[in-house]
């Protein structure tokens, strides 16, 4: 849902201009989702949304619902991933992009009631030096009460975790929400992806991987659970569970009268 609502350009302008209060003239998608898989023996990443402006600066956008507690490494793996594929064998260093990655997450990751949490190295004995690598990590917190972000990026951030808004820029957002939600293409692709990504973590667990493929199909149940826009018998039909078990992690989430 994410990925294809940002598909409008102006709409994922005006988030990333919220959430990182600067302006940004244009931007451009360079594929329609962006898929880094750098060689056949390596783990291969899946944008949620990846776009570059007029300074041919990079930002990564993902939406995190579940707290897995390794979303600090996976952001350095992005981040390490993006820099590979932005870069040639044998070209300069310095050619490298500026580049965010920017997690918005529906709980608080680090457990300090703040908005935003923003990193970038600098140096441990003198916190005035930065390394000056212009490579960001920024996680968002879509519960939090604490630091200094604008009332726009508040507004957006309540959306993302399940609240209404008057703000003029969220009610685009939700209008086109709606708009994609009734496109049937939409939802056959999107079922196709679930399905895809249970075969993967299949194929994963045959190779030894520690996530069992019933707690991948948990995952996503309660994501389709959390966003809405498919019934009960959809959900149970894209993660291959018995619509009774769906109806109960329904209850379980307190989302009974939140899917329709």
């Amino acid at each position: 849902m994410f990925g294809k609502v940002m598909r409008d350009t102006e709409l994922c302008r005006e988030m990333l201009e919220r959430l990182l209060d600067f302006k940004i003239s244009r931007i451009e998608y360079p594929e329609e989702q962006k898929v880094i898989d750098v060689s056949y023996n390596s783990k291969s990443v899946r944008l949620d949304l990846y776009v570059e402006d007029d300074k041919d600066t990079v930002y990564n956008v993902e939406i995190q619902t579940v707290n897995t507690s390794e979303l600090p490494k996976r952001s350095r793996y992005y981040q390490g991933m993006i820099d590979l594929n932005l870069i040639e064998k044998g070209e300069l260093y310095r050619k490298l992009n500026t580049s965010y990655v920017i997690f918005i997450c529906t709980f608080d990751l680090f457990g300090k009631g703040y908005y935003r949490y923003s990193f970038e190295n600098l140096c441990r004995e003198d916190a005035d030096i930065a390394l000056g690598d212009q490579a960001y990590k920024i996680f968002f917190n879509t519960s939090g009460t604490a630091g200094n972000i604008s009332e726009e990026a508040k507004a957006f951030l309540r959306y993302v975790g399940g609240f209404a808004s008057e703000d003029a820029y969220v009610r685009k957002l939700q209008d086109k929400v709606e708009k994609v939600r009734q496109n049937e293409e939409w939802r056959r692709e999107y079922m196709m992806l679930f399905m895809r990504d249970l075969e993967n973590r299949e194929e994963g667990k045959k190779e030894g991987k520690k996530e069992g493929i019933l707690e991948e199909k948990t995952r996503i149940v309660r994501t389709l659970l959390q966003r809405g826009g498919f019934s009960e018998e959809e959900i149970s039909s894209i993660a291959q569970i018995p619509l009774e078990r769906v109806l109960d992690m329904k209850k379980e989430c307190g989302l009974a009268n939140l899917t329709d």
